[in-house]
């Protein structure tokens, strides 16, 4: 089996989710994709230059905001951080942050499938995700403190 060449990969994504195919666009999926996760506007930006050379600040928010709509990527919004880039996967996962280097770590829902918690709200509403943050600080952080 042979492995598939992350720019077709890039190019299939797009288009299985109903986008135009643009260079700004497979540049920042591929971006995302190899980034080690929680990556910001600017360090996406950065990367996907490598492949684009010029590329505005205004248009990476915009193909962010497309890839994100179109359910490919995800974006977390968290308190004080600039908005955080993942490669969308399905699963149900929550955030650490640390409270002092500012690390973002997966954390896996410990009660189950989307939303994992009940609000408590009446039935007319129709809730489907629960974003959970974590704060404290990592073993590095930790052991620094001591």
């Amino acid at each position: 089996m042979t492995a598939v060449e992350p720019m077709a990969a890039a190019t299939a994504r797009l288009r299985a989710a109903g986008l135009r195919v643009t260079a700004q666009r497979i540049a920042l999926l591929m971006a995302v994709d190899e980034s080690a996760g929680h990556a910001d506007a600017d360090t996406l930006r950065d990367v996907a230059r490598r492949v684009t050379g010029g590329l505005s600040l205004q248009a990476t928010y915009n193909v962010l905001r497309a890839l994100t709509n179109a359910g490919l990527i995800r974006c977390t919004m968290i308190p004080g951080h600039p908005g955080r880039y993942e490669t969308e996967r399905g699963d149900n996962h929550h955030h650490f942050v640390c409270r002092s280097c500012g690390t973002v770590r997966d954390v896996e829902c410990a009660v189950g499938r989307a939303p994992c918690l009940d609000p408590g709200l009446p039935d007319s509403y129709e809730v489907d995700e629960a974003a959970v943050t974590f704060w404290g600080l990592c073993p590095d952080c930790n052991d620094a403190a001591k």
